[in-house]
């Protein structure tokens, strides 16, 4: 997949470019639903599929206090958009400049850096300054611009149309199943490892501590089966989402023992994809009942896990 982080025009290197755009925050199935049709129709005129996002939620320029929860960060993003088989990743970044394009010139700056031959979007999409362009827009407005517009059909998943608010709220209530679900690539967190307390080796399971960082949308606290990916590796572990109540603890952080490892990985960045939640958070009388509940999460991860 060619990336770009920045405007580039690629309409003198490549004929018959079909773009998708979307903001496409949580690369949920509704958006690859739109993803895959902008490659169903390149495939049709032997062209090239496109992804046309940001790199920042457009309200976290605009107005940072109605920015909605990240679901992945730029970098998970990336490797879904190209997992998927996106032959090219305009990935730009936003900003205040930006959003002062009119509808009409976002489709002309489109049009003379990619001359698009299809553009498709969903059925929620807007452009253009005060998101005054929309999917009706785009439909009349089309052949004044060289390319035929394509509006995908939402997804459904349980009498509702997946959307990333939808996500996030299911992320919120710690509905793991339904988030993966809904997400088909299970939810990830991708975090630098810290120094912590050091009471988890102390009780004789180190783990790895990861600070939080709330702009994400994050699951509620409890203890998750999680894979963790590291030195080009993919690790089991068990992961716990909280602030150590039984401990008096007050910061919020992911804590991490992994099955099979057992090695520093104090400022290594690590991602962690949960997969299942094993129980909610509970505070214990003491390091004792502490470690026989961890004896038994660290059992049931197993059994997850098929061990």
């Amino acid at each position: 997949m060619l990336r770009f982080s920045k405007i580039t025009r690629l309409s003198d290197s490549y004929e018959k470019i079909v773009i998708a755009l979307g903001t496409f925050d949580g690369i949920h199935i509704g958006h690859q639903s739109i993803l895959r049709r902008a490659q169903e129709l390149a495939g049709d005129i032997n062209g090239l599929s496109m992804a046309f996002t940001f790199q920042e939620h457009p309200l976290s320029i605009l107005f940072p206090g109605r920015a909605p929860k990240k679901i992945r960060d730029t970098a998970s993003k990336e490797e879904i958009i190209e997992a998927l088989g996106v032959d090219i990743l305009m990935n730009v970044s936003f900003s205040h400049d930006f959003s002062a394009i009119s509808p009409e010139g976002f489709l002309k700056l489109l049009q003379e850096n990619f001359a698009p031959s299809y553009i498709v979007v969903g059925t929620n999409y807007t452009f253009g300054f005060q998101g005054k362009g929309d999917i009706s827009f785009l439909e009349s407005e089309g052949r004044n611009y060289g390319f035929v517009p394509q509006i995908g059909k939402s997804v459904q998943r349980d009498g509702k149309m997946v959307s990333s608010t939808l996500v996030r709220a299911l992320i919120a209530e710690g509905d793991l199943t339904r988030v993966n679900d809904y997400l088909k690539w299970p939810l990830s967190y991708t975090g630098i490892v810290v120094y912590g307390q050091q009471r988890g080796r102390t009780l004789g399971f180190p783990t790895a501590n990861v600070s939080l960082d709330d702009s994400y949308a994050l699951l509620p606290n409890g203890v998750y089966a999680v894979n963790v990916h590291l030195m080009g590796k993919i690790w089991p572990g068990v992961a716990n989402i909280g602030s150590n109540p039984t401990f008096g603890g007050k910061e919020r952080r992911l804590e991490i023992h992994l099955l099979h490892f057992d090695a520093d990985l104090y400022g290594k960045k690590i991602k962690t994809e949960f997969l299942g939640k094993l129980r909610g958070e509970r505070k214990f009388s003491d390091a004792n009942e502490l470690v026989g509940q961890i004896h038994r999460d660290i059992e049931r991860a197993k059994v997850f896990f098929g061990f």
